[in-house]
C-alpha cells in the first residue's frame, strides 16, 4: 500500500490548525507552562491520563480548569484526602422512600476532565477504584454498569514535598499513565507577568468553547493518521529495550543502575504520543525528534531506578538521556 506523505501532511495542517488557538487563548491566563498545555492536549488526543509532579502554586489547577473551558469540555476537581472513600469518587446507590428503591448517585468521576488533586494522599481503595475507571472508562454502581463521558480525561497531581502519611502508588499502577510530567518553577521574568496578571482587579479573558468535543473526536481520528515509518517503530523499540537490556545496547554497567525497565506499553505510547505531538507541530509524520520530546515524560516513571543507582544519585532521568544520547537516531 502506497502512502502519500503530501497529502496527509496537507489533511494534518488543515484538521490540527485549531491547537494554535488553544494555546493561544490559555496563554492570555497561563504564564509560560507550555510543556503541561501541550501534554493536556496530547492526553486528550490520545485517550491517555497524566500525572503531574509539582510543588503547589503553579497553576496546575488553572491550567486544565481553563482549557476544558475554551473546549467546553466539563470539569471536574477531586481534592485527595485519607478518609475519601471509593463511593466519594465512582458514586453510590441512594434510597429513595418515595419509590422504595435504591437509584444510582453519581460522583465526580462523571465529567470530561477529572482534577485528581495529591492522589498519594489518598488510601488504596479509593486509588483503585479511579485507576479502574481510568482503564475500563466504565463505572460499576449496585449491579448496573454506567459508561464514563467522551473524552474522558484524569490530570492527577502529587506533591514532591510532605511524603509524611501519604500513599504512594504503586509502580504497576503509575505505569497507566500516558505521561508523568514534572512542573518546575517559572523564571523570574515569568513570575513577574504572573504578579501582573494576578494582581489586577479583573481576572484575565479569554474565549471559552472555541472547539467542541466533536472537534476533539474528528482531531482523535486524524492523529491516527499521522504516519510513522518502520525506521522509528525500531528506534522506539531500541530505545525500550535498551532500558530492559542496557549491555546489548552499548550502555555498560547500566543493568546493576535499573531495576526495571520501561513496559510493552511504553513501546505503545512513545508512538501514540509521538503522533500526537507531530499533530500539534502540524505534521503529518513522526520524526526522532518527536519521539525524543516526548520520551521523557513517557518513560520517566516506567524505568525504575536499583538501590544502587539512588545511591549514587542517579535518577530515572539521567538514565533516560543517557538511552537517548546512546541509541542510535535513524
Amino acid at each position: 500500500m502506497s502512502i502519500n506523505i503530501t497529502e496527509i501532511n496537507e489533511y494534518i495542517k488543515r484538521e490540527s490548525a485549531f491547537v494554535d488557538s488553544i494555546i493561544s487563548e490559555a496563554s492570555k491566563v497561563i504564564v509560560g507552562q507550555r510543556h503541561l498545555i501541550e501534554g493536556i492536549i496530547i492526553g486528550l488526543l490520545t485517550d491517555g491520563h497524566i500525572l503531574v509532579e509539582g510543588v503547589p502554586g503553579l497553576a496546575k489547577t488553572l491550567t486544565v480548569k481553563t482549557i476544558s473551558d475554551i473546549l467546553s469540555l466539563s470539569f471536574n476537581r477531586i481534592q485527595f484526602t485519607p478518609d475519601l472513600l471509593p463511593a466519594d469518587i465512582i458514586g453510590t446507590m441512594i434510597y429513595n422512600q418515595a419509590t422504595s428503591t435504591f437509584t444510582p448517585k453519581k460522583g465526580p468521576v462523571f465529567t470530561n476532565i477529572l482534577l485528581a488533586d495529591e492522589i498519594n494522599r489518598a488510601p488504596a481503595k479509593v486509588q483503585s477504584a479511579l485507576l479502574e475507571a481510568m482503564q475500563e472508562r466504565q463505572v460499576t454502581i449496585g449491579d448496573s454498569t454506567h459508561k464514563l463521558p467522551v473524552p474522558f480525561l484524569v490530570m492527577a497531581t502529587q506533591n514532591p514535598i510532605e511524603q509524611e502519611g501519604t500513599y504512594p502508588l504503586p509502580e504497576a499502577q503509575v505505569d497507566r499513565f500516558l505521561l508523568k510530567i514534572k512542573v518546575e518553577y517559572p523564571t523570574i521574568q515569568e513570575e513577574k507577568e504572573i504578579i501582573n496578571r494576578m494582581t489586577q482587579s479583573a481576572f484575565p479573558e479569554y474565549q471559552r468553547r472555541i472547539v467542541t468535543a466533536e472537534h476533539i473526536a474528528r482531531a482523535k481520528e486524524a492523529v491516527y493518521r499521522v504516519y510513522v515509518d518502520e525506521k522509528i517503530k525500531d528506534y522506539v523499540l531500541s530505545i525500550v529495550f535498551a532500558s530492559r537490556r542496557p549491555e546489548e545496547y552499548g550502555l555498560k554497567g547500566y543493568s546493576q543502575l535499573i531495576e526495571y525497565g520501561a513496559s510493552p506499553r511504553a513501546s505503545i505510547y512513545l508512538i501514540q504520543a509521538a503522533r500526537a505531538h507531530a499533530f500539534i507541530r502540524r505534521r503529518g509524520y513522526v520524526t526522532p525528534e518527536d519521539i525524543k520530546a516526548i520520551g521523557m515524560n513517557v518513560l520517566r516513571h516506567r524505568i525504575i531506578p536499583s538501590f544502587e543507582a539512588e545511591a549514587e544519585n542517579i535518577t530515572s532521568e539521567k538514565i533516560i538521556q543517557k538511552i537517548f544520547d546512546t541509541v542510535e537516531v535513524p
